[in-house]
């Protein structure tokens, strides 16, 4: 089956099978592999995409279902010079990541929860993350990162970094 749709912006189309998840199509046949498979039950978070501007699980939706949508992968958030998104250069700056697996999903996550929550508590935060594993950091500094790339959006100032010598 031939399913086409935009992925970062770009025009493309899909020959697999119907019963391919989402998430199969954009690392097997788009060869995207920031896009992350954990637990194939929508459990984990990690492979959490963009559809039509809302954060989604794409191991629980068919690449049937996604005909003519506009979808962002964790490789689309960049700037065209390289230039990190402000919730990626949050992340970086308050180390909101150990062994980076859960990272794309978290992102990704946390962008939409920006975008839809601006201005949430940690509270908020916490909760609305709720569906997105990590298990590495205790979720301290992902909700730091949170709250420092929520705030670099709604301003659209970049992220303070620090600088090390």
């Amino acid at each position: 089956m031939q399913v086409a749709f935009k992925v970062n912006g770009r025009a493309v189309t899909v020959d697999a099978p119907p019963n391919t998840f989402l998430v199969h199509a954009i690392r097997e046949h788009l060869h995207l592999t920031g896009t992350h498979v954990g637990c194939d039950t929508a459990q984990c978070g990690a492979c959490t995409v963009h559809v039509n501007g809302r954060a989604i699980k794409s191991c629980n939706v068919l690449v049937a279902q996604a005909a003519g949508a506009d979808i962002t992968t964790i490789e689309g958030i960049a700037e065209a010079d390289g230039t990190m998104h402000p919730m990626q250069a949050a992340f970086k700056e308050c180390h909101g990541l150990q062994c980076g697996f859960c990272t794309p999903g978290m992102v990704m996550s946390a962008i939409d929860l920006c975008t839809h929550h601006p201005k949430s508590s940690e509270s908020e935060i916490r909760e609305l993350l709720d569906g997105n594993l990590c298990r590495c950091t205790g979720y301290q500094n992902i909700v730091k990162a949170v709250k420092m790339g929520g705030e670099a959006m709604a301003s659209g100032t970049p992220v303070k970094t620090t600088a090390t010598a």
